[in-house]
């Protein structure tokens, strides 16, 4: 599920993008989970963060990463500061998150506009946002198709919003 993104628009110096690699995933795991932590607890009750915040990488996790369709936002000295997956047989966006100390940078943005340059432009890209993150995929130009429930690996049912974008 793609979500907690808190990026209020561009300000400051640009991030450097590049693409991620399967062994890096742990990282990359790793600021998933601090912003499902911080960032979600506004949408979400403590009893569907605790498990989600605390399930591993699925076991596809690292090959999706591997299909070439993951970029990474560092500062000038490779401090991981975001990261998007795109799942390109899907056209959906699988993952798009900021360092909680970083929203309001752009990097989100960034983000988003590598992830859109990766998928295929003649066919809907699609995303299931968590509920704090709905109102900056809208500024992306996605828009609501339906609520749903993403049944996460965790066991818990999460409320999010199936998105598109034309």
């Amino acid at each position: 599920m793609a979500g907690t993104v808190r990026d209020g628009g561009a300000a400051g110096q640009s991030p450097a993008l590049r693409v991620g690699t399967a062994e890096e995933a742990e990282r990359l795991w790793g600021l998933r989970t601090r912003c499902v932590r911080e960032l979600c607890s506004t949408a979400y009750p403590p009893e569907v963060i605790a498990p989600w915040a605390a399930s591993p990488p699925p076991a596809q996790y690292a090959g999706l990463i591997a299909q070439g369709g993951c970029v990474v936002a560092e500062d000038g000295a490779g401090q991981l500061l975001g990261y998007g997956i795109l799942d390109t047989a899907g056209n959906e966006i699988d993952a798009l998150f900021v360092d909680p100390d970083c929203g309001g940078r752009g990097i989100g943005q960034a983000l988003m506009q590598a992830l859109q340059a990766l998928a295929d432009p003649d066919r809907p890209l699609v995303l299931s946002a968590s509920l704090n993150a709905v109102p900056f995929y809208q500024r992306c130009g996605f828009r609501a198709l339906r609520e749903e429930t993403y049944p996460h690996p965790s066991g818990v049912a999460l409320a999010s919003v199936r998105m598109q974008r034309p």
